[in-house]
């Protein structure tokens, strides 16, 4: 399944700065109407935030409330990099919540259950979600099978992997080293918040200054145009599929690091918000376009909604409900502000 981008011509790969950088920076000043295009979530964030904290001054607006919303989601943030990792290449994965589940799965049975050092089991665990990406890449990219079923598929597998590494049961590990890498704090959030914005802005000079970057953007903007133009196009989609996997492991790792352990079933759960993240994301910074700072911005905007309805009182299924509903109006502003700068 393609996402489609903003097209350059080519006669934008090769020199200046990056295609994806080209389609979304115009000259001068912005009016009014651009800033507030791209700028937009942001507000509505901003109002959301100032609404709950009018209606709750007493459990809402506290640095504890604040410490939940941007401590808690580091390894949401890295496993929505993982979502972008594809899209950006105008590829769709639907199993980089499995990864991440089996890598978060690996780790607790092979350090609590058979001893292995905790570092070599972290290592493990990303070797296995680099081999997971790299068959999906062999199946979509080399087989040319379409990426929406093999991935289906995939992901399907690799939770059945998890089930059966992990006994289906959720293991705990006890290594302080590891735990105090994710949770020991620093101005009040923990080094795993710092780790998740730090990779985000990796990403985003990658994509916006780097040759890499700029083939990643002009495949995912046409893929045909990018062959003839040069690229290693395989190349280009197969890595984006090890990259996403390899940033679905990472996020495993956080997440077990951070709370001691994992339930083997429990990856899929964190689908949907990854997901919803990322396309909020193309309705800010870069309207249109699938960008690693949109991506931040929308799953701290997520959090903020959801954890603002459970301090109303809203438990169990708002989560989803929000989730959900976010995804719906995040894919259809990312369609008109699409649709709007093609037109413009």
């Amino acid at each position: 399944m393609a996402a489609n981008q903003a097209t350059p011509s080519p006669t934008d790969v090769g020199t200046g700065p990056n295609a994806y950088q080209r389609t979304s920076r115009r000259p001068g000043w912005m009016s009014p109407g651009q800033l507030l295009s791209r700028y937009a979530l942001i507000l509505v964030w901003v109002l959301l935030a100032v609404g709950y904290a009018v209606r709750m001054p007493d459990t809402f607006a506290t640095t504890s409330t604040v410490q939940a919303i941007f401590g808690s989601q580091s390894a949401l943030l890295i496993l929505a990099l993982a979502a972008l990792a594809t899209l950006v290449a105008g590829e769709f994965d639907l199993s980089f919540a499995s990864v991440m589940g089996l890598a978060a799965t690996i780790v607790p049975v092979l350090t609590t259950l058979h001893g292995v050092p905790s570092w070599l089991s972290c290592l493990i665990a990303m070797g296995v979600a680099a081999l997971c990406g790299m068959i999906n890449a062999f199946f979509v990219v080399v087989l040319d099978v379409p990426s929406l079923v093999v991935t289906l598929g995939s992901a399907s597998f690799f939770l059945g992997l998890s089930e059966l590494v992990g006994s289906a049961t959720s293991i705990a590990i006890s290594d302080p080293k590891l735990t105090d890498l994710m949770v020991h704090r620093l101005f009040g959030l923990p080094l795993s918040f710092y780790y998740g914005v730090a990779l985000s802005l990796v990403f985003a000079y990658v994509l916006t200054w780097t040759p890499l970057g700029r083939h990643i953007a002009f495949v995912g903007a046409n893929r045909d145009v990018a062959r003839l133009a040069g690229v290693n196009v395989r190349a280009v989609r197969a890595g984006s599929y090890v990259a996403a996997s390899m940033l679905a492991g990472l996020a495993g790792i956080v997440i077990v690091a951070s709370v001691g352990g994992f339930d083997p079933v429990a990856g899929s759960v964190y689908l949907l918000p990854s997901i919803a993240a990322v396309f909020l994301g193309t309705a800010v910074v870069h309207p249109g376009q699938f960008n690693p700072i949109g991506t931040l911005i929308g799953v701290y905007f997520l959090a903020t909604g959801v954890i603002g309805l459970q301090l109303l009182g809203y438990t169990g299924w708002v989560q989803n409900a929000f989730y959900g509903a976010g995804l719906v109006l995040a894919v259809s502003v990312a369609a008109l502000v699409r649709r709007r700068v093609g037109v413009g």
